[in-house]
């Protein structure tokens, strides 16, 4: 099928805005047109445009240049339309053929982390992951994940949570995991997924049986869930720190 045609100066002049979006910091001209592959000359007609559709805005008037006012505009009205569990439902789907486990989605309810949403992997479990089964703070991979990053949340409802041994080794590691503990020869393993505003929204949670579920740092279990997190994280606008 042959590509739609579309205006090439408009994609020439986006790769200034991509450069600025992916600094996230205001930038000189000839730094910006460098990472835009282009002149500072043939940058700065650009950049002027930009600047009056308040896409684009420049420091003092000549100082280095920054998203505007309407780029910020919209990047807010389009986190407000993300629905994580909507963005994160596909991307479990192709985990659990990609990892050979199951994997669940798990957000904050009212009783605790609970699963919204579960896609079955060629390897059966015999636990019961249905939509609102709700998870063990302290003895589930999804549990101590929340315990770690919703901590208030967490400790209010009066359950037995995760001890702080286990809560620092969460926080370092960027996973939480679980080796038979609810039940006997199941084991899990989850990466957080932020917001905006670096707040947990959801769990991505692989669950198998023990034998063959490696969570060890380098294997591909925990990376390949982590970097699916990171990800989805990135598209609600996370940025971490540093």
């Amino acid at each position: 099928m042959k590509e739609p045609r579309g205006i090439q100066s408009i994609e020439v002049g986006g790769q200034l805005l991509l450069a600025l979006a992916h600094h996230g910091r205001p930038m000189a001209l000839k730094d910006l047109a460098r990472e835009a592959g282009m002149s500072p000359a043939k940058a700065h007609p650009y950049l002027v445009s930009f600047i009056k559709l308040g896409l684009v805005e420049q420091d003092g008037g000549s100082g280095p240049y920054g998203l505007g006012p309407l780029a910020m505009q919209l990047g807010l009205i389009s986190l407000q339309q993300y629905d994580p569990v909507r963005l994160a439902t596909p991307v479990v789907e192709e985990l659990a053929q990609q990892l050979g486990h199951t994997v669940a989605i798990a957000v904050w309810g009212t009783h605790g982390p609970t699963i919204v949403r579960v896609a079955e992997g060629p390897t059966p479990v015999h636990i019961s992951m249905r939509h609102g089964t709700v998870m063990s703070l302290a003895g589930t991979a999804s549990g101590r994940l929340f315990a770690t990053w919703r901590a208030d949340e967490a400790a209010a409802l009066g359950e037995s949570l995760p001890d702080a041994v286990t809560i620092a080794a969460v926080r370092e590691e960027g996973l939480a995991t679980s080796r038979d503990g609810v039940v006997a020869g199941v084991s899990a393993a989850a990466a957080p997924v932020f917001d905006a505003e670096g707040r947990l929204v959801l769990a991505l949670t692989a669950i198998g049986p023990s034998t063959g579920f490696d969570t060890s740092a380098e294997s591909a279990l925990p990376l390949t869930l982590r970097h699916a997190a990171a990800a989805l994280s990135r598209r609600l606008g996370y940025r971490p720190a540093g």
